[in-house]
Order: C-alpha cells, then sequence, then structure tokens
C-alpha cells in the first residue's frame, strides 16, 4: 500500500492524521444536520407561540450557525493538518476563524434585528392596531449601523490594528471630512432630529407655509424626505430643511373647522334674530357637529351689499372628504333656514339714488331754452 501511495505521489493519504481530519469533518457535518433539524422543530415550535422574540431568534439563527459550524470544524482540522505540513497558508487560520465568528455573531444580530422588525408591523397589521413605521425604522437602522460599526472595530482589533491610534486618526480626518460634507452631514442630523422628534411620520399629510411643500409622506431617509404632492408628483426634500422651517401636521388635527359668512339682504334685517337662533339650533342638533368645541352664530358686520352673519364651528370628522359632505349638508340647512323665513341671501348690488328736485330743474330749463 505505502509502495502505491509512494508511486502515484499519494502518499498522504497513508498518513494518519489525515482519518482524523476526516472525522472532523464528518463529526461537522452531523453537527450540522443536527442543529438544521433541531432549529426547524423550534421554529415550529416558536410559531405557535405569542411573543415575537423566539421566532426571531430562531429564524436568525440558522445561517450563521451553519457558516460559524463549518468554519470552526475547517480551523480545527486546519491545525491537525499544520501539526504535519509547515506551510505559511495555515498561519492565516486562528485569523480566519477569529474574523469568521465575529462576522457569524453580527450577521446572527442583524437578521434579528430584521425578523423582529418585520414581525412586529405584521403583528399590529394583523390585529389592526397603528404601528409607527418611522420610528421602527429608525431604531431598525440604528442598531444595524451600530453593529457594523462594533464588528468592524473588533475585527480590526483581531487582526492586530490599533484601535486608538485609528480612532485618533478618525477623529482627525472626521474634522476634514466634516467641512467637505456639511450640507450631507446637516441632512443626516436633520433627519435623526425627524426620527428623534417625530413631528411626521410615513403616511402623514404634511405642508409648510415657507416652502412650497405639500402632500404625503411617503419614504423618510437619512438624507431626504419623499413627500407625494396631491398631483402625485414626488418631492424631495433634503432633510437639513425641515430644521429651519415650520412644518404644520394636518394630519394630526382633532376636528375640522367650518368658517363661513353668510349674508342677507338689508331688507330683511327684522328676520335676522330668529334666522341666527335657527342656525345655531340646527347646528346643535347636527350629529356631525362636535358640541365639546367652539361654536358661534352671530350677526357679525353690516357689509357693503349684506348682512354678515358668521358662521364658526367644527365637524368630528377629520376626513378631507366626509368634511366636504358634512360642510355643504350644513350650508345647505342654513339656505333652508333663510327661505324658510321669507328672506334671501344677498349677493352684490348697487343702488343709485337720484335727486328728481334737479332733474326736473333741469328739464325745465331745457325746456325754456327750447
Amino acid at each position: 500500500m505505502g509502495s502505491m501511495t509512494e508511486r502515484f505521489g499519494i502518499d498522504f493519504l497513508s498518513q494518519p492524521w489525515l482519518i482524523q481530519v476526516v472525522v472532523v469533518m464528518a463529526v461537522v457535518a452531523a453537527i450540522n444536520v443536527v442543529a438544521y433539524y433541531a432549529l426547524r422543530h423550534l421554529g415550529r415550535i416558536a410559531e405557535r407561540s405569542v411573543s415575537h422574540w423566539d421566532d426571531a431568534f430562531i429564524r436568525a439563527l440558522n445561517r450563521p450557525l451553519t457558516l460559524l459550524l463549518w468554519v470552526v470544524g475547517a480551523a480545527f482540522a486546519a491545525e491537525l493538518v499544520r501539526g504535519h505540513a509547515d506551510a505559511p497558508i495555515f498561519n492565516l487560520v486562528d485569523p480566519v476563524r477569529n474574523v469568521t465568528v465575529i462576522v457569524s455573531l453580527a450577521w446572527f444580530l442583524l437578521r434579528f434585528i430584521g425578523n423582529v422588525t418585520g414581525n412586529i408591523i405584521i403583528a399590529h397589521e394583523k390585529t389592526g392596531e397603528t404601528v409607527d413605521h418611522t420610528t421602527v425604522d429608525a431604531l431598525s437602522k440604528l442598531g444595524r449601523i451600530s453593529i457594523i460599526i462594533v464588528a468592524a472595530l473588533i475585527i480590526l482589533q483581531t487582526l492586530g490594528f490599533s484601535i486608538a491610534g485609528l480612532l485618533t486618526f478618525g477623529g482627525i480626518g472626521g474634522i476634514a471630512v466634516g467641512f467637505a460634507a456639511k450640507d450631507m452631514l446637516a441632512n443626516f442630523f436633520g433627519g435623526l432630529t425627524i426620527y428623534m422628534d417625530r413631528p411626521f411620520v410615513v403616511g402623514e399629510w404634511i405642508r409648510s407655509p415657507d416652502k412650497e411643500i405639500e402632500g404625503t409622506v411617503e419614504y423618510i431617509g437619512w438624507r431626504h424626505t419623499r413627500v407625494r404632492a396631491f398631483n402625485k408628483n414626488p418631492i424631495y426634500v433634503p432633510n437639513a430643511l425641515f430644521t429651519n422651517i415650520v412644518v404644520e401636521n394636518p394630519t394630526r388635527m382633532t376636528n375640522r373647522r367650518i368658517k363661513e359668512t353668510v349674508g342677507i339682504r338689508y331688507d330683511d334685517i327684522a328676520r335676522m334674530d330668529a334666522i341666527v337662533a335657527d342656525i345655531q339650533a340646527m347646528l346643535k342638533s347636527h350629529p356631525e357637529i362636535d358640541m365639546t368645541q367652539t361654536l358661534i352664530v352671530n350677526f357679525s358686520t353690516f357689509g357693503p351689499s349684506s348682512l354678515d352673519i358668521l358662521i364658526y364651528t367644527f365637524t368630528k370628522t377629520k376626513e378631507w372628504v366626509r368634511y366636504h359632505e358634512v360642510k355643504q349638508d350644513v350650508l345647505l340647512k342654513v339656505a333652508e333656514i333663510i327661505a324658510r323665513h321669507g328672506a334671501e341671501i344677498a349677493f352684490p348690488t348697487r343702488t343709485l339714488h337720484l335727486d328728481t328736485k334737479a332733474m326736473a330743474a333741469s328739464e325745465s330749463e331745457v325746456s325754456g331754452r327750447a
């Protein structure tokens, strides 16, 4: 046997350490199979539980654990081979193993955060509960960035780089980068302010009286926010802009306001008290008017061609379409009340007064001359 392996140049197959390497890799493969079925069984159990964390944990563990087991097993087998073969490549076994352990752990944490985020959103949507997508997304992004930075620093430390020197260099370089990319940093901190203060979230209607910005928020990133205007055009707003402008959030209003001025003719001034009283009674009995809010119905102004009645009240609904339906119903009822009292809604008119005596004198003078 020995002569045959030497003849074909495969004498290493007769080495006793080769059997150990094969056994190690076989054990690693068996452990992977057992781990696969164990995690699969635990995943089925976790799906039946109420908690989202166990399901997310098990689904996140599958692939990183497989990578970790194979790399650790391969490193152990490489150590066996290195004891009998003095090759420079085996000096990389320890660094590769250490880096892989760190990468596997970081990969698991990233998958875990992604699974938890998805589970929270899906669970709230199934139960009909509202979930703040902006906050969930922000926490997810912050968690992932933190994991990546920490993992990178640990890997550098493991490979023999000085983190202290790197941080010092990074501080000096950060000043230079800060001057060169101040707009980018301003947008980043503007996005961070939006995530922390939450003046608006995805899905809300916002507008700014300072800028021509109005629409529904579709996306909040670290650099810009995308707002879908009501004409369906996208508006990309740098996040830094939100720290310098006033932003209104009509989505968070408690009620919608009806503020109208209705004018009747000057000839109907005697009917004013009764009209105002009936309009006020109609609003108080209207099912869509919120009586916990301010309600004003008063004769307010002697207008140029009308006696103006101020109607000031709030609807219960905040929905834009439903609000206009309620407002239409209120205005039609106001018109009915005015007509029922024999009055009329005024429209711009102008009365011309003529001096009849002056006209008669002028006509007489003209006749005399004739």
